[in-house]
Order: structure tokens, then C-alpha cells, then sequence
């Protein structure tokens, strides 16, 4: 993620844009997802040789996405996983004890009876659970320090490629099989969804959007982060000129004014509905602008909406996103 994109005044909400505007910024020091520079420390990271046996109670060495090097239990059964992307603990059969809790997802079933942790998380709550691992999706170090100290704690690239994410998790939660397979399965799913979609009317270059309004009638563009990851993959969609400048700067988003709507807007847009009542209404007044129905995609009927919390990149959204974007883009 971009450098320096943290706000730290902005509080944590029922919004999972505001997950993403919160968690990006405290990738600060680290490299962006999907950079060489990032893809050699997701294949370096947990690299220590694991003990043989795998017996309840072993432990081993596991080095982390931001370099500390934790001893963690070898098969971990009570874990607390606060971030962005419980559906990848999910789809490798780990139900976490405590999840950072967002309430819409397509998942909100397989964890009803993990303990909401909190934002920031708890660690009063964190004790409750006596945890055996704590997995953190932050580098926030003054956070790490005090939650460290309940149990041992990896701190986790959320907004990795998920083929690198899964691996990593795989690793550490002694699932690596489980985690190759789910990746041929998802990358044999997605080639043909992407076929699917090519032989009902998709054309070869054809660019797309994906808009959200944030509480306070902000306008953001995604670029690096959530659904884009999946239409921006190979084979499929392309963003648009003005997107392909966020993405070199290796930033998940940007805010824009709707004056821009234009110089952002695909063949093809997707908007992404909002949590809150004010971002709600602000999707509304946006889509009954002149400015949105002017735009060719809008007059075209090519624009695609989707719940922004179930629209996520995690691996049980993603799955859920194969099955929903052809139902939406063929007609």
C-alpha cells in the first residue's frame, strides 16, 4: 500500500472501506502487495523448517510479515485472527475463537460463536479467550507489544495477492495442503468464470471500475484492494488509464471528486453499496447525477452493484464472486 495513507484519526466503523482505509496506512513500512519486493518476503516468510512430528504442544520458529521472529505452537487450536480476511482462516477449516467482527458477510454463519475482539482489539477480551496464537493484521508496533504479551503473535499481510496469503497461512496454521489445494481449485474456478464471461459478451480489453461513497459523501475509487484484485486479474478486466496511475503507485484506493467520475470511469463500473444510511444516500444522489448518467458505461446499462461487505478479498468471498459477477454481467 501507499506510504503515509493512514489516517489515524479516522475511527473504525460498520464499513469495510473504513478496514481498508485504517489497515492500508499501517502498511507504511512495509512493501506493497504484488511487488517483487513484497513477494520475496511472502516467500521468505515462516520459511524455518518445521519439526517432523506435529504432536499437540510443539512449538516452532515463524518469522513474520514484519521480520519478528515468533515462537508458535505447531498445530495452534485456539486462534484469534483480527483483520480483513477471516474467510481465508475459514476456507482452510480454521474457525478462529476471535475475529475482528463485520457484520453482512458471506461467512457471518461459520462464526457466530467467535468472540468479537474489537477495533482496536481487546486485550482483555483477547485474555478471555486464552488463545494459543493471535494472527494480526497490522503493523502497528505499540499494538503488537501489548496483545504479544496474551499469547504468541504473527503479524499478517492482509492485503497480499491471495495465492500468498493462503500459503502463508497454510504455513502457520500447519494447513499447507489444505492451502494448495484451495488455490488450484479457486485459479480453475476463475479461468472459467472468465471464459464463461468472454463467450457471453465480454471483449478482450475491456476496462472496469469500482466505485464506493464513504460516510461524508466521499467518493473513492478502488484500485489495489478488495473486488479490483479479482477483475483485474489474468484474463480478465483492465483498469482504466487514470486507475493503472493509482496502481503504479502501489496505493489499495483513492478519493476523488465526482468532477472525475469521467476521467476514472470504465467500459464497465462496478459500485459497491454502502454500510451506513448517509453513504446510502450519498450513492443515491451520485447515481441520480447528470454526471453518472452520462457517463457511457451508465447508458450502456453496464454497471453492477454489489454489497461492499460480501464483495470482499477474502478466500470465502472470492468464491461467493465467481458465482455472482456472471449472474450480474450476463444478460
Amino acid at each position: 500500500m501507499k506510504k503515509g495513507i493512514r489516517n489515524t484519526a479516522v475511527l473504525f466503523t460498520v464499513t469495510w472501506l473504513s478496514i481498508l482505509l485504517l489497515a492500508c496506512g499501517n502498511q507504511a513500512a512495509t512493501p506493497a502487495a504484488g511487488t517483487d519486493e513484497s513477494k520475496a518476503t511472502t516467500e521468505t516468510t515462516g520459511t524455518t523448517t518445521a519439526m517432523e512430528e506435529t504432536n499437540e504442544g510443539e512449538t516452532r520458529i515463524f518469522k513474520d510479515w514484519t521480520g519478528h521472529e515468533v515462537e508458535v505452537p505447531v498445530n495452534p487450536k485456539r486462534v484469534i485472527y483480527h483483520g480483513e480476511v477471516t474467510g481465508d482462516l475459514l476456507a482452510l477449516g480454521v474457525v478462529p475463537v476471535g475475529i475482528l467482527r463485520q457484520e453482512g458477510t458471506v461467512f457471518d454463519d461459520q462464526v457466530a460463536q467467535a468472540e468479537d475482539v474489537g477495533f482496536p482489539i481487546s486485550v482483555e477480551k483477547a485474555l478471555d479467550l486464552n488463545p494459543d496464537l493471535i494472527i494480526f493484521s497490522n503493523s502497528d508496533e505499540g499494538q503488537y507489544d501489548q496483545i504479544a504479551k496474551v499469547a504468541p503473535t504473527v503479524t499478517f499481510d492482509s492485503f497480499g495477492l491471495i495465492e500468498d496469503r493462503m500459503r502463508t497461512l497454510g504455513d502457520l496454521l500447519n494447513k499447507k495442503q489444505e492451502a494448495e489445494d484451495w488455490i488450484t481449485a479457486h485459479q480453475k474456478a476463475t479461468e472459467e468464470m472468465w471464459t464463461q464471461l468472454h463467450e457471453n459478451g465480454l471483449k478482450k480489453g475491456e476496462t472496469a471500475s469500482v466505485f464506493t461513497m464513504y460516510p461524508g459523501n466521499r467518493l473513492f475509487v478502488m484500485a489495489g484492494a478488495g473486488l479490483p484484485q479479482l477483475l483485474y486479474g489474468k484474463d480478465g478486466l483492465k483498469p482504466t488509464a487514470e486507475i493503472q496511475k493509482v496502481l503504479d503507485e502501489d496505493m489499495g484506493f483513492v478519493e476523488i471528486s465526482t468532477e472525475k467520475l469521467s476521467e476514472f470511469a470504465g467500459d464497465r463500473i462496478f459500485i459497491l453499496d454502502p454500510v451506513t444510511d448517509d453513504a446510502k444516500q450519498s450513492t443515491k444522489e451520485l447515481l441520480d447525477s447528470s454526471i453518472w448518467k452520462n457517463l457511457p458505461a451508465v447508458k450502456e446499462g453496464k454497471v453492477y452493484r454489489f454489497d461492499i461487505v460480501k464483495a470482499s478479498s477474502d478466500a470465502l468471498s472470492r468464491e461467493w464472486l465467481l458465482q455472482e459477477l456472471p449472474k450480474q454481467m450476463i444478460q
